[in-house]
């Protein structure tokens, strides 16, 4: 375990319960980690994922967090892909063939996948040895982010008995934790981990709001070629705030639902690489997305 973490994610040692969650996917229980965004949820199933036998299934309900994390599993040395509404016939049709035979370790789908004619079918002909279900509060009516697809996970118990499941989320109330339990049939000696939200390394600061524009320019300068993210309200202000910017001289895109999905795809893409400084977004943008500069 501890050479894998070297090797294809480059530390040294685990953060706080990232060890024990991956024992216990290890050996085989049940487990519901609840843990804050960039406290490292996503290793504690790649991880397990390239130590056990066969393929991991990840359900994510964000297109741009499936390619986010594969691509960088891949940059690592781990063959991992994903299946969703970006494909085209030919893509899907390769990659499921592929899968097929054997050549991935981890596969990212969509919830809504689940339904379509003959899917189950195929994820009958995968060796599969952990099911995970990335941000499972969307499996609760009780959560703030309930989506209706995340109730077809409930075949995973049946239709995988073997395969142990895992949980993961950063937020849950009580009410939503039992929810997903019983929602997902996770059985009674469930591993249940909770992590500190307290976050050392984050500062919180709120600014009385004079001159707007003028105000963000003034901070922007001093934050020349820094990584960074401006939040708006709506699709249309993200536009002017990003082209105010460049006005400005400051290196800045914008990224929203309303975007064709190529747009967005190649948005992401740039301020993964230090292209573009400054993306002006909705809330469409941003979760999970593993980028250690921004700031």
């Amino acid at each position: 375990m501890q050479e894998a973490l070297k090797k294809y994610f480059g530390f040294d040692s685990f953060r706080p319960l990232q060890r024990e969650i991956v024992e216990a996917v290890l050996a085989k229980h049940d487990v519901f980690a609840l843990m804050p965004t960039g406290a490292g949820k996503s290793l504690c199933f790649q991880l397990p994922a390239v130590l056990l036998p066969g393929i991991t299934i990840v359900i994510s309900p964000l297109i741009a967090l499936m390619k986010d994390q594969v691509d960088g599993l891949n940059a690592a040395g781990i063959p991992a892909t994903f299946l969703n509404s970006s494909l085209d016939g030919r893509e899907l049709y390769d990659r499921m063939r592929a899968l097929e035979n054997g050549e991935y370790k981890l596969l990212y789908i969509a919830p809504e996948r689940f339904p379509a004619s003959g899917f189950l079918e195929f994820l009958d002909r995968l060796n599969i040895s952990l099911c995970v279900v990335d941000e499972a509060h969307c499996i609760s009516e009780w959560g703030h982010d309930f989506r209706a697809d995340y109730r077809n996970l409930r075949i995973l118990r049946d239709r995988f008995p073997n395969a142990p499941i895992m949980a993961v989320t950063a937020t849950a109330t009580e009410q939503v934790l039992t929810d997903i339990l019983e929602q997902l049939q996770l059985r009674a000696d469930t591993n249940i981990f909770r992590a500190s939200f307290d976050r050392k390394n984050l500062i919180y600061q709120v600014w009385p709001k004079r001159g707007g524009m003028a105000q963000l320019v003034g901070y922007l300068d001093k934050k020349k070629g820094e990584s960074g993210i401006v939040y708006c309200l709506s699709r249309d202000s993200t536009e002017k705030m990003a082209a105010s910017l460049k006005a400005q001289g400051h290196n800045a895109m914008a990224y929203h639902a309303g975007l064709e999905r190529n747009v967005r795809a190649k948005t992401q893409e740039l301020f993964d690489r230090d292209k573009v400084d400054i993306i002006c977004a909705t809330i469409a943008f941003g979760m999970g997305i593993d980028k250690p500069n921004v700031r």
